[in-house]
């Protein structure tokens, strides 16, 4: 493990120079992998530990979409490629990638598929944290370990094959082969992180949600469309407001602070622009503050939990999302998002 100093505080973080893919490969060279679930997380880490030479099988259900997709990418039904509760018994290191709605829905069947000295593996504390609504109580003979890689399925994989790896948190919630940590260790190194720090399945689960809610997903797209909307109000154009608002924070801004940190990127923005940024941001940051204190504790407490379960367990819940994400696609803002990312040159024919 190598120390190192974040803002002031020193912790602990694993990258492939200290365990290496070659001692991942010993210490899971006697597992069976099977990736419950072919999604969102499944077909990033499935192809990734598949592409790095280790043993996976997949678990999903027979008919849909998702099967399809694991035939398309070379998962061949019988021979590693099976429905969920086969797929558990052959393995012995089970990621259980099912969506959490998915997971509550499947969990009878998938706790009497593990054997003894099995590691039930998760990208999310969810199950683990919120067992007085899920249900979700591990066996005390196996290990509970989690790798959460911090970004989409889409995007471990994509950083994966151009070489850079998503960075993950890990955690062991129980150790009862007394390899738990060295198998959850191997596992990211496994999937392609770019580095993993330590966590717990209680602090994990609070920040994804809260992230998801926050900064990285709800607090955006609402931040984005507020200042679309007001630019449209007082008379730009829709590609003007779009680019103010989208085009210009993703194709130059945001890579710079990926590149180098925000100081960075306002180092090399106007003097004019720098001047309103550090004006603004304190009223920003004051604005939200109440509502991500109010966001983190929905969260603690259980109420986005509640939600997500009573939402995503509906028999029609695919339907009535789909019509959500297509008010979102419809509208002025985000078709004249389309129009604009046509315009890209490495979009144009």
């Amino acid at each position: 493990m190598a120390k190192i100093n974040f803002g002031g505080t020193e912790e602990e973080v694993i990258t492939s120079q200290e365990f290496t893919l070659e001692k991942a490969r010993e210490v899971l060279k006697d597992e069976t992998i099977a990736i419950l679930g072919y999604g969102v997380q499944g077909p990033g880490q499935a192809l990734n530990m598949r592409d790095n030479g280790f043993q996976v099988i997949v678990g999903q259900r027979e008919s849909g979409r998702s099967w399809e997709r694991a035939v398309e990418d070379g998962f061949v039904p019988g021979e590693t490629l099976f429905p969920v509760e086969e797929a558990t018994r052959k393995g012995t290191l089970i990621q259980f990638l099912l969506s959490d709605a998915g997971q509550v829905e499947t969990w009878p069947a998938v706790k009497a598929g593990l054997n003894e000295g099995d590691a039930l593996y998760f990208s999310h504390g969810f199950g683990i944290v919120y067992t007085d609504q899920t249900k979700i109580l591990p066996p005390e003979n196996v290990d509970v370990i989690l790798v959460a890689p911090k970004g989409s399925g889409r995007s471990v994989r994509m950083n994966f094959l151009d070489g850079s790896g998503i960075n993950s948190s890990f955690a062991v919630h129980q150790d009862y082969t007394g390899r738990a940590k060295e198998r959850a260790l191997a596992t990211g190194i496994a999937i392609g992180s770019g580095y993993l720090f330590a966590t717990t399945f209680e602090k994990e689960v609070h920040s994804d949600l809260t992230g998801e809610r926050g900064v990285l997903i709800g607090c955006l797209a609402g931040v984005m469309e507020a200042q679309y909307t007001t630019l449209r109000k007082n008379g730009h154009s829709p590609s003007e407001a779009f680019n103010e608002t989208v085009e210009e924070l993703t194709q130059s801004l945001i890579r710079l602070v990926a590149e180098n940190g925000r100081d960075w990127m306002m180092a090399n923005c106007s003097t004019t622009a720098q001047r309103g940024a550090l004006d603004w941001s304190p009223k920003f940051r004051d604005a939200v503050l109440p509502v991500f204190e109010e966001l983190y504790e929905s969260v603690v407490s259980g109420q986005e939990t509640r939600r997500t379960l009573e939402k995503n367990s509906q028999p029609d819940y695919r339907e009535k999302l789909q019509v959500e994400l297509d008010a979102i696609k419809h509208s002025e803002m985000w078709k004249t998002g389309a129009a604009v990312r046509a315009l890209r040159p490495e979009n144009r024919k």
